[in-house]
């Protein structure tokens, strides 16, 4: 059945991270949102668990940083390592305390960060959170946005002034919008693994987070509050089966720790991994966010991060726009900064590391190592990395951009 007509002044599609963000930041600043979620929480995604700098400075103000900080673990320094000679690269984001008050990384699942503040969401006057409803259509004009959310015992129908879509990397809404997402898949798969087990009681001078380049098979090893996470590559030809198999898990872990048939995991998970961008990031009265309309891998981190501050850059300007203090040409602006710096950075950025972890045999790899070495000895090139890789550097070029 069909019900009357509700009406909100906007309607976010994905209660992740980002349509979370997105929905505090609106509720607080006095915008009636309702945030639909397919699902009936806020889904445990295992893949996101880092939380940069900038990023923290924004969630500071929904007053939910402390939190993550209080429920993970602050790495302030992290590593890219080469496996063949043992040789370890260190760089520490105290360098940059100038510009920041997190100089350091927060090693924190992602789904702690929506599942705090779709809770809280239900606290807000302006906010409505409604788990079990899936975006299943909307049609767009002048006067705004009519959006069906699908449920258990019906469709809805909401009358809204603008959609967001945060609804993931297989999003509705994009497809519903008919706009591209090119881009490639790499060809191997990822296999993640995680273990409860103290590998850094094993490693010596192990941060929390450890990139680690071969040419025979790279690695990504963090730690989480309740797991070590080992992330490999795959071929794709390779049997599922045999990748989730304890004879794979076993020669993973023996490659770190002493006895690798000891080791005990807690989740073995096998993925693809993408770089895509949509062709826009906003239609008429509806915006993409997050991987709705970006995917990259996830060396450095940044896709969770560019998501949330998609969502930053994003609403600030709904707001605006909703209040009358602003045109809606405005949201166009918010299409030329996120757009092009997910283009010109995060995913420039994140092949260059899947390079460099990829590495290659002979000469193609000591290069790569030589270039490594003097960045981490040049204390300019070494400040311009971390800024960089913290996503300072992206943020101030969107910022630039008219």
């Amino acid at each position: 059945m069909t019900r009357e007509m509700e009406r909100a002044q906007v309607v976010i599609a994905g209660a992740g991270p980002v349509g979370c963000v997105a929905a505090t930041y609106l509720a607080k600043h006095g915008i009636d949102v309702i945030l639909a979620e397919t699902g009936l929480d806020a889904a445990q995604d295992l893949r996101a668990s880092t939380f940069h700098s900038p990023t923290l400075e924004m969630l500071d103000t929904l007053g939910v940083a402390q939190d993550l900080i209080d429920m993970g673990l602050k790495a302030p320094v992290y590593h890219w390592r080469d496996r063949q000679t043992g040789e370890v690269l260190s760089f520490d984001l105290a360098e940059i305390s100038d510009v920041t008050r997190f100089p350091f990384r927060v090693q924190c699942e992602q789904y702690h960060l929506a599942r705090t503040l779709s809770s809280r969401l239900t606290e807000q006057a302006k906010a409505r959170v409604m788990f079990g409803h899936r975006v299943i259509h909307f049609e767009q004009d002048d006067q705004g946005v009519t959006v069906s959310l699908e449920h258990v015992t019906g469709i809805t129908k909401v009358h809204a002034d603008y959609l967001i879509g945060a609804d993931g990397a297989n999003s509705l809404v994009r497809k519903w919008l008919g706009i591209e997402f090119d881009g490639f898949t790499y060809p191997e798969h990822f296999l993640c693994l995680s273990t409860k087990q103290r590998i850094d009681d094993e490693i010596p001078n192990l941060a929390y987070v450890n990139y680690v380049s071969d040419p025979k098979e790279w690695l990504v090893l963090l730690r989480v509050p309740s797991v070590w996470r080992v992330l490999v590559p795959a071929s794709a030809e390779d049997d599922p089966a045999w990748l989730l198999s304890d004879e794979k898990k076993n020669a993973v872990f023996g490659g770190l720790v002493a006895d690798g048939e000891a080791v005990k995991t807690e989740h073995r998970t096998i993925y693809r991994v993408h770089q895509r961008v949509a062709k826009s990031f906003h239609h008429g009265r509806v915006l993409l966010m997050g991987d709705s309309a970006h995917l990259n891998n996830p060396l450095g981190g940044f896709g969770m991060n560019s998501g949330i501050h998609d969502a930053f850059n994003g609403c600030e300007k709904l707001v605006q726009v909703i209040k009358g203090e602003a045109g809606p040409d405005l949201l166009e602006r918010y299409d030329r900064q996120r757009r092009t710096v997910t283009h010109d950075f995060t995913q420039q950025q994140t092949i260059a590391n899947m390079a460099i972890m990829r590495g290659e045999k002979g000469e193609a790899h000591q290069r790569k190592l030589d270039a490594m070495r003097t960045l981490v000895t040049d204390d300019t090139l070494r400040r311009e990395y971390l800024l960089k890789q913290s996503m300072f550097t992206s943020l101030a070029e969107a910022e630039a951009i008219a």
